[in-house]
């Protein structure tokens, strides 16, 4: 699987790439007093070097050096593909040509680095390189490094990524069979890696049975999202476009039983949309990419982490409440801010008590240097260092809450507007403090500390093994998340009249949920949903507006009880972990027991849709599909019914017929039960698109294989495949169109001259005669008179140079590498009745350029 390139996708919201602030173009006139010469980004900013010297992130003896490899640009990092069914090709090459070739030159010339294996990643399968610009282009040798890994990494054999970020999918521990959560994932590396590792450890499997869902709030950066994971060829993904804290639980509340305690050998389908892994990497000030980003320098203030830490808690908290009990979760952040790392992963561990447990992973990966979580820390605000909570209620700062400090407390005591003074006379706090009161020296304060083993968080610093920074923390859900408290009663004064509205909502909200018993599966959980999502809609608007302190955490209270009692509810008996769906007649049998209220919001709920985004439909017109089978004779093994969806709802106008993973389905049914929660943005891998030249309208079946889809379904082709030698596979490659009576192989020609008109799959025949998963080969169309590629021609040149590589390598074969790559002169000017090869190549060209115009 993966590797394999062949889809269209819209670039327009990636087309530029980012701007190298570190090289930005000169002025015209470096005379002009008025333009003077262009200066280098200020890689230094003293608030920067206050903010982490007392939060002692390094020690004072490392601060030198830290603060050295922060000002130098970052390397190059990749990553191959384990998926490939080039990968050892791709490995070997790294090893044995490039690093040999650059350590020889470096010895030579002494200014050149040597690519080299990342020493922690496993299976030497992470690269890192370190070229500038003007050795790029003064080298021979790394202008071919540099041109081989633009070709694969566009084909989909090589992804370009940060060394440390992809450290947190390593400690997710996935396993082929999990359902992962990406919360945040565009721009889509670490989705990339995540289905990297459940392909990977499927190990041949026809597809694996877990699945990644991605998703990101910004509909521009999921296209990005898109455009990186469809390089990997996958049925087992589905991208989303939702807020991460307010990511849909998928809830189905019919009564599957029906008063039978029978199953008549049918796998249940889940009810509820739960995760065996999550990884939470939330967004963060990013102070940690200072080395990619050096514009960072003259932007960083000390207040940024703090504005995205509430944000920071409730974004992991929903990660929590969607994690299966026993399953694993990874908060990450690229900011070495303790209020954005450690005492977000404090107060999760606060607020979910035993529930959740902070993993000690210190003996994985062995080899990459990390260390320990901070267990104290200060909090800046405009300038003043803040030891504890009880200092910012002093000073009145109220965009700071207690969860940013290291112990957590509230003290409540000084919110109290009627204190009493030594003659026991009654006065107002404000007058006890007032905010001219400064704060002379921190040393005069007392500093917290936290209790909780926060010391099992990993923290990546740059000058360890020249890396960006990083934090990782990795969780593990030992049980249910408890409801939250109501803290409501500590709060003390009058409260304005959105708070009075947060409590109401509040105490109506856990009013209905409690009242409610988990087994009235129909009713109960029904009106959940009803009271937190009437909740949900009033207090999220209000949450974005509220800039009292005490508004934000009451903020806090609600979403989170609400959503966590919510999800929790329904888990108390059950934990689904997946299965086959249902029948579409038993899912409207099922229908038909719900009260008429629930089938009228449901089937409101259907015909809604998410503005700007194409429907997802299963489809299931019999004649299209029972033409397929017939026409590429799918052997009945495969499974075909209810795999195949499509995002236009006039059947007779399908363009692209998707194909997705039993998994993937489980979530689709799911999904049309509870009224199309989610806002899928992208789903499947494309299998079939219409052909829609004349010559294809003429064709016995309309729709063709794609490229992407290809690997999937040959093992499973009897009718319109053909295996080719090698000298004939690559003349394909090299001429994109060859008449049949011009192929090397003359019964090859004839065989080719019987199949069908219309779209028909060549494998490379090698030793072995039967196609599978991991055999080479191409879509084709059989025309009147020639065959013709179907592949673009950055996939030509890449399995080309695929080819010829694995060629010269091999001793034993009956053709010498020599014999493939030049025709005699007859062949290369002309086919044997004289036709010039270039007129098949318009053939293919007309093929291909209707297929790129749909």
């Amino acid at each position: 699987m993966g590797g394999r390139r062949g889809s269209r996708t819209q670039r327009k919201h990636f087309k530029q790439s980012r701007e190298n602030v570190w090289k930005r173009p000169k002025t015209e006139s470096s005379s002009d007093p008025n333009n003077p010469a262009w200066q280098p980004f200020a890689t230094q900013n003293p608030s920067f070097d206050e903010y982490y010297k007392e939060q002692r992130i390094v020690s004072p003896e490392e601060w030198d050096a830290f603060m050295e490899m922060l000002r130098k640009p970052l390397p190059a990092a990749f990553r191959i593909n384990a998926t490939s069914q080039f990968c050892e090709d791709i490995r070997s090459q790294l090893a044995n040509d490039f690093m040999k070739s650059l350590q020889a030159e470096a010895i030579e010339g002494g200014d050149l680095e040597p690519i080299k294996p990342l020493p922690w990643y496993p299976d030497n399968l992470a690269w890192q390189s370190n070229f500038s610009r003007m050795q790029l282009r003064k080298n021979q040798t790394l202008e071919r490094f540099h041109e081989f890994l633009k070709l694969e990494t566009e084909i989909g054999n090589i992804s370009r990524q940060e060394a440390v970020s992809m450290v947190p999918p390593l400690f997710l521990d996935v396993r082929p069979d999990h359902f992962v959560l990406d919360v945040c994932a565009a721009p889509g590396s670490k989705t990339f890696q995540l289905l990297e590792i459940i392909y990977h450890s499927a190990k041949g499997r026809f597809l694996p049975d877990g699945m990644v869902l991605a998703n990101d709030l910004d509909v521009q950066r999921c296209n990005l999202l898109i455009h990186q994971t469809k390089r990997m060829c996958t049925a087992n993904l589905i991208v989303t476009n939702h807020e991460g804290q307010h990511f849909p639980g998928c809830r189905s509340h019919k009564n599957i039983s029906n008063g039978s305690e029978t199953t008549n050998n049918l796998e249940q389908s889940i009810t509820q949309l739960l995760f065996d892994r999550v990884l939470c990497d939330v967004p963060c000030s990013g102070d940690g990419t200072l080395r990619k980003a050096p514009d960072i320098w003259r932007k960083w203030n000390g207040g940024m982490g703090n504005g995205l830490h509430c944000l920071q808690i409730h974004i992991a908290m929903r990660g929590l409440s969607l994690l299966k009990v026993g399953g694993r979760m990874v908060y990450s952040t690229c900011s070495m801010n303790p209020v954005e790392n450690e005492a977000v992963v404090a107060e999760i561990l606060r607020r979910c008590g035993g529930s959740v447990e902070l993993v000690d992973v210190s003996n994985e990966l062995p080899q990459l240097i990390r260390r320990p979580g901070l267990t104290k820390w200060k909090v800046r605000d405009k300038g003043v260092w803040l030891p504890s909570y009880k200092d910012a209620r002093k000073l009145q700062r109220n965009g700071i809450v207690p969860s940013m400090f290291p112990s957590g407390k509230n003290y409540a005591d000084l919110t109290n507007n009627n204190q009493k003074s030594e003659n026991g006379e009654s006065v107002n706090a404000e007058d006890v403090v007032q905010p001219d009161d400064t704060i002379s020296s921190i040393d005069d304060l007392e500093e917290e500390v936290s209790d909780l083993p926060l010391q099992r968080c990993m923290r990546i610093v740059p000058h360890d093994q020249n890396t960006g920074a990083f934090f990782i923390a990795v969780l593990h859900k030992v049980s249910h998340l408890p409801a939250i408290p109501d803290k409501s009663s500590t709060s003390q004064g009058k409260l304005s009249t959105r708070s009075e509205l947060y409590e109401n909502l509040s105490d109506q909200a856990t009013e209905e949920i409690n009242g409610l018993e988990v087994s009235s599966v129909d009713g109960a959980d029904e009106k959940i949903l009803e009271v937190a999502s009437k909740a949900e809609e009033n207090i999220s608007e209000m949450a974005l507006e509220a800039a009292d302190e005490k508004i934000s955490e009451e903020t806090s209270e609600v979403d989170e009880k609400i959503s966590e009692v919510a999800l929790e509810a329904d888990l108390v008996d059950d934990e689904p972990a997946g299965g086959a769906p249902e029948s579409n007649s038993s899912e409207a049998a099922d229908k038909k027991t719900d009260s008429a209220k629930t089938g009228e919001k449901r089937k409101l709920q259907i015909q809604s849709k998410w503005k700007g985004v194409d429907p997802v439909l299963f489809f299931q017109d019999e004649t299209i599909i029972n033409s397929i089978k017939t026409f590429y004779g799918i052997d009945e093994s495969f499974p075909f019914t209810g795999h195949l969806v499509t995002r236009n709802k006039d059947a007779n106008h399908v363009k692209r017929i998707y194909y997705v993973s039993k998994s993937v389905k489980d979530v689709l049914d799911l999904n049309f039960r509870v009224g199309q929660q989610l806002k899928i943005t992208s789903v499947g891998l494309k299998m079939f698109e219409r052909q829609s030249s004349r010559e294809g309208s003429s064709a016995p079946c309309s729709f063709r294989i794609s490229s992407e889809g290809l690997p999937v379904i040959l093992p499973y082709i009897t009718k319109q495949i053909l295996y080719a030698s090698p000298a004939d596979f690559k003349h394909l490659l090299q001429y994109k169109s060859i008449k049949f009576a011009d192929f090397v192989d003359a019964d090859f020609g004839q065989k080719a001259a019987d199949l069908m008109l219309g779209c028909c799959v060549i494998v490379l025949r090698e030793d072995h005669i039967q196609a599978d998963a991991l055999a080479i080969a191409i879509g084709c169309w059989k025309g009147r008179s020639s065959l013709s590629v179907m592949v673009t021609a950055m996939d030509c040149q890449e399995l080309l140079e695929r080819l010829s590589a694995r060629m010269e390598t091999e001793k034993n074969g009956t053709l010498a590498p020599e014999s493939l790559g030049v025709l005699d002169k007859k062949q290369d000017m002309s086919g044997e009745n004289g036709t010039p090869l270039e007129d098949h190549n318009v053939e293919a060209m007309k093929i291909q350029d209707t297929n790129a115009s749909e």
